[in-house]
């Protein structure tokens, strides 16, 4: 016997136009619709367990009737309980109605407008690049997400909040989820080790080989710069670790397999420290920083070649920096010197040309002096002209000197090379007895490729 009433059936039949059912098809029929409203409400159970939820919404119905290729019920989907009226329309026969909230009129008139909605506008930003979070405003800030998780949760997520409520042997998770894999870990720390180690100059190598070579090391990426940015700031005095750590960001810039190019902009500002900082190195070897500061100016130019196409600001705000250093008379010659080499590095030939050259015979006023004396800033002078040279022998190899122009020779070279660069640079120049590099010097028709 069916639990669904044989009454209705007929109901239904006569209401399409079927009338006088016999009674063992009105049963029939009525036990196909318990199996079907069975076999509906048991995969609407499914959906309503698969959501996490205990109660069982119309949605969830009208995805069991199409996993079950039935066309789905177009009827009402609110979060408000529905509330039936009931009505008769004959001897027992009760009708029932979903009752239409009532209106007051008057109220609707005198109420208030609503606001203008503002127009429907989009925009589109960057969640994530390679994995890092743009700073923009869209995107909440690292500090937010941060005070986030690290929010203390539950009875023993303080270790003082836990011994107060007397669980003494409580153990504190960490909240935040470890990104890298236990490997990747373990080779962080090893190649830190390893290039931080004085006496271990073996295993030294072989950490930077493996980080310029191997691939699948994406991940560590952020945690590199950071560690060298960390290494660089805390340590100006110590050669050894900023040293060490441009030759751990040269190997990054050497593996073809890093995406480096959204880190950029924090990989720039430890190597540019090492090739301007003011202060670099301790005083018992006051001339060792030269090298550091040639080793980081040498990873400037491989990053501008490198990565000034994606980063269309790079080489200007860098020379941009290296020239300000270079003018500023306040600034001490190592910093002159380091500024050389930057601009340099950052713009080759062209920027020798256009920020260097026209302002060697105004800079000459500021190692005249120290060139002249015997002091301790006579070494710092020497290096920074020295430097100089080196910048304007490069002119030297990028000249095509035109075939009908004769070369300027003698005491006309000498002069024209000390109006245009000062009487000492001049001179320092003219004593290297190189034509070439003095045509080079004088030229004024050269074209300019563009920094």
């Amino acid at each position: 016997m069916s639990i669904w009433n044989p009454e209705n059936i007929k109901d239904v039949a006569e209401s399409v136009g079927i009338a006088g059912l016999h009674d063992d098809v009105v049963n029939n029929l009525a036990r196909d619709v318990e199996y079907r409203v069975s076999q509906v409400l048991e995969e609407a159970i499914k959906f309503m367990r698969h959501s996490k939820r205990t109660t069982l919404s119309t949605s969830d119905v009208s995805q069991a009737l199409r996993a079950l290729n039935v066309e789905p019920l177009y009827g009402y989907d609110s979060t408000r309980p529905l509330r039936f009226g009931e009505a008769s329309i004959g001897p027992g026969q009760p009708l029932f109605y979903v009752e239409d909230e009532e209106v007051d009129f008057e109220k609707l008139i005198n109420a208030p407008l609503p606001k203008v909605p503002r127009e429907v506008s989009f925009t589109a930003h960057w969640l994530a690049v390679e994995g890092v979070q743009p700073s923009i405003p869209q995107n909440p800030t690292s500090a937010d997400t941060r005070n986030q998780e690290l929010l203390p949760k539950g009875v023993g997520a303080a270790a003082n909040l836990a011994a107060f409520s007397g669980n003494d042997n409580v153990q504190v998770k960490p909240l935040v989820k470890h990104i890298l894999s236990k490997e990747l870990q373990v080779y962080f720390e090893t190649v830190c080790s390893a290039v931080l180690d004085k006496d271990n100059e073996d295993s030294c190598v072989a950490a930077l080989s493996s980080l310029r070579g191997d691939p699948g090391l994406h991940q560590l990426v952020p945690y590199f710069v950071q560690f060298i940015a960390e290494k660089v700031t805390h340590n100006l005095r110590n050669l050894f670790v900023l040293t060490q750590m441009m030759h751990l960001t040269s190997a990054m810039l050497d593996n073809e397999s890093l995406y480096i190019d959204p880190y950029v902009a924090s990989v720039v500002p430890p190597v540019l420290t090492c090739v301007i900082g003011r202060h670099l190195g301790d005083a018992s070897a006051p001339n060792a920083h030269y090298a550091l500061r040639d080793l980081a100016s040498s990873l400037i130019s491989t990053i501008c070649k490198k990565y000034a196409k994606s980063s269309r600001t790079l080489k200007p705000r860098l020379a941009r920096t290296f020239l300000k250093g270079f003018l500023d008379p306040d600034k001490s010659l190592v910093v002159h010197y380091g500024s050389i080499l930057g601009i340099q590095a950052v713009g080759g030939v062209d920027a020798i040309r256009v920020l260097l050259l026209p302002n060697l015979k105004v800079y000459e006023d500021v190692i005249r002096e120290d060139l002249s004396d015997d002091g301790p800033r006579k070494t710092d002078a020497e290096m920074v002209l020295t430097a100089i040279i080196k910048a304007l022998s490069t002119l030297e190899g990028e000249f095509m000197p035109a075939t009908d122009e004769p070369s300027s020779t003698g005491d006309e070279a000498k002069a024209k090379l000390t109006e245009k660069l000062g009487n000492v640079i001049g001179t320092r120049v003219t004593e290297l007895r190189r034509p070439r590099l003095v045509s080079s010097i004088l030229d004024e028709s050269s074209t300019l490729s563009g920094l």
